[in-house]
């Protein structure tokens, strides 16, 4: 749809809101005139705040910038929306719509009664099927983008969703691209990471945000959120490992290290995905990795990313095929460019057909635009009707009569729409109330959830240790954990006892872990095979082990005090690895549990100098496995 006139798209990110103004060239392409940014800051992470917040940067931004179009398209940020590829069996046409409402009602998370949900048939398999990318969004959420640009003065044409933007922003400008390409979106609260491969896209929401660099730096460094970001803007850099030299500045060491941890968990996060593609969707090896997004441009993010992938590493230009207005400053928008995906494929929907096309406005709020654009019409009509009349006189009182019946018929139209007016701010009022209460009882039961993110932290450890070994000798090996026990417990290392389920021991400080099933425990622990058992962790004065050559050393780790809270503080776990000796020498062994130690003490969730070995390394008979034990310390006791 061609239009002579300007139009503005804006981002609502989960950190910053971002607005582009756009026209339509002689040639039929993106015009960018000018563009603006606004940080939501701590206040636009929080749902109850969010609103008002992103009302008030954009009548800022409209403000500053001068602007004086009116239409708008909106884009919902990536951790408000639930997207998913589903394939669907070759059926008729006018069958289509009535399978993918199935599909819709079998995997949207929410009752489609509460969210808007949209789709896009993305093209075939080589077996016919449809391959199809479904999206929903809550329909409070598109409702409050709705209000927050009709507070502007704006009039809301579509809402989008951001991956899909990004992926018409990408095609649009690097279209000449046939062979499997990545596309990283690093947002604040999510990332988005994309495939693109001659006509076919794939898209995946990780729930992976830069902001948890500023809240973990908030925490160490004890400054507050706002001050936090800035030092994280300012000063923050990737770390390249301990190869190099710390800096002196100890907010730059902060900030590098904790960077370096989220872009590690980002790292395998990426690297799942692409198994999937190549394994589940049948798509060909990346060739290269585009950036984009805030934090992308934290330095060293590309070299890190270029080092762990092998792979080139660029950042995306959205605005490769957009002319830009003379009035722009080159030098800052080059700055700024790699964040403007969303924008710049929000304009290319005022152009023609794009590759993704979804609009997820909710029927109310479309009748209520609906109803905004009618508005001058009926007033219009009205007057022309009361004009008539008055000119007419008596001479016309007969048509006076049924001027008069329709314009009681147009008020009899108008009347109920302003009573449900009324009656959805009621409701939305109510509704608002209830998120409060909603956010405060989300609040406390945050805590409820520690213990299975910290079981996700060692599973995420182990998984990274095992990639890390298997890649380094060129062989595959495995690392778990066999058995571990609460405040200090020695873990059964007995292989005729079998599998000893940690969650039954007794506590010595009286508390304990409630049980879980048995499904659990076959994700998290494995039964023992055999083998001798690893030796104790030696007497009080007793040499180390690191004293024998080939052994780790053996740390001396106080016990645990017996105290009489409900606390959990320490972790002691007996870990089973792939005998690895044949193959990566001698000392592959205890480079493995080094290897554990290290990575566990890495980890933000435990203490670094606390948490050590404590036995040496113990092959089995057959020297086919071998274990060794670790004390971890929690650094938030887990309260039972």
């Amino acid at each position: 749809m061609l239009n002579s006139k300007s139009f503005l798209t804006v981002d609502f990110g989960a950190g910053s809101l971002k607005l582009a103004e756009f026209e339509v060239n002689e040639s039929g392409g993106l015009r960018l005139k000018q563009y603006g940014f606004r940080s939501l800051g701590a206040e636009g992470s929080q749902e109850a705040t969010r609103e008002a917040t992103m009302q008030k940067a954009l009548i800022e931004l409209l403000a500053e910038k001068g602007v004086r179009s009116k239409n708008v398209n909106v884009c919902a940020p990536g951790f408000h929306v639930f997207s998913k590829f589903v394939k669907l069996p070759p059926v008729e046409p006018a069958k289509v719509t009535q399978i993918i409402q199935y599909e819709a009602q079998q995997n949207v998370p929410f009752p489609l009664a509460e969210v808007v949900w949209d789709y896009q048939i993305l093209g075939t398999t080589a077996g016919g099927e449809l391959e199809v990318l479904l999206v929903a969004i809550k329909s409070d959420i598109v409702e409050g983008l709705f209000r927050v640009t009709e507070s502007a003065g704006l009039r809301l044409q579509l809402a989008d969703v951001s991956p899909a933007a990004l992926c018409n922003a990408f095609r649009y400008n690097y279209g000449d691209l046939e062979d499997c390409t990545m596309l990283l979106d690093i947002g604040a609260k999510t990332s988005n990471l994309l495939f693109f491969e001659k006509g076919k896209v794939y898209s995946r929401s990780i729930n992976l945000g830069a902001n948890s660099i500023t809240t973990d730096f908030e925490k160490e460094s004890k400054l507050s959120f706002t001050e936090a970001e800035k030092k994280k803007i300012s000063e923050g850099f990737v770390s390249l490992g301990g190869a190099y030299e710390e800096p002196e500045n100890a907010h730059q060491a902060a900030i590098s290290k904790i960077a370096r941890q989220f872009m590690t968990r980002l790292h395998i996060q990426v690297n799942q995905t692409m198994q999937f593609y190549r394994g589940q969707q049948g798509g060909a090896a990346p060739q290269r990795l585009f950036l984009s997004g805030g934090a992308s441009v934290m330095p060293y993010t590309a070299q890190f990313f270029q080092e762990k992938l092998n792979l080139p590493v660029e950042y995306f230009n959205p605005l490769r095929n957009v002319q830009i207005d003379p009035g722009i400053n080159l030098e800052e928008l080059a700055r700024v460019a790699h964040s403007l995906g969303e924008v710049v494929g929000l304009g290319l929907r005022n152009l023609a057909h794009c590759p993704v096309e979804l609009n997820l406005m909710p029927e109310s709020t479309l009748n209520w635009v609906n109803f905004n654009q009618k508005k001058p019409y009926l007033i219009a009509t009205v007057f022309s009707l009361v004009v008539v009349v008055f000119a007419a006189g008596v001479l016309f009182d007969k048509l006076n009569e049924v001027n008069k019946q329709e314009l009681q018929v147009l008020e009899q139209q108008i009347n109920p729409l302003t009573a449900r007016k009324t009656q959805f701010q009621k409701a939305l009022a109510d509704l608002e109330k209830s998120k409060k209460d909603a956010t405060q009882i989300t609040t406390w039961m945050d805590d409820r959830y520690y213990w299975g993110e910290v079981l996700g932290e060692l599973h995420n450890i182990m998984i990274q240790v095992e990639s890390e070994t298997s890649n380094k000798l060129h062989t595959a090996t495995g690392v778990w954990i066999e058995t571990f026990t609460t405040d200090g417990e020695t873990p059964a290392t007995d292989p005729s006892a079998g599998f000893v389920n940690p969650f039954n021991a007794p506590n010595p400080a009286g508390g304990g872990v409630p049980p879980r099933d048995a499904a659990w425990m076959r994700r998290y622990g494995r039964q023992a095979t055999g083998g001798a058992p690893p030796p104790a962790p030696p007497a009080p004065g007793a040499p180390d082990a690191g004293t024998t050559p080939g052994a780790p050393a053996t740390a001396k780790v106080k016990p645990a005090k017996p105290t009489a809270t409900n606390e959990v503080d320490t972790i002691t776990m007996m870990c089973r690895a792939v005998d690895v000796s044949a193959t990566g020498g001698p000392s592959a062994t205890t480079d493995m549990a080094f290897a554990v130690r290290d990575a566990l003490k890495e980890s933000p969730m435990f203490d670094k100098e606390e948490t050590q070995l404590t036995s040496a390394v113990s092959p089995t008979d057959d020297h086919s496995t071998f274990t060794f034990n670790v004390i971890v310390k929690l650094k938030k006791p887990l309260k039972l």
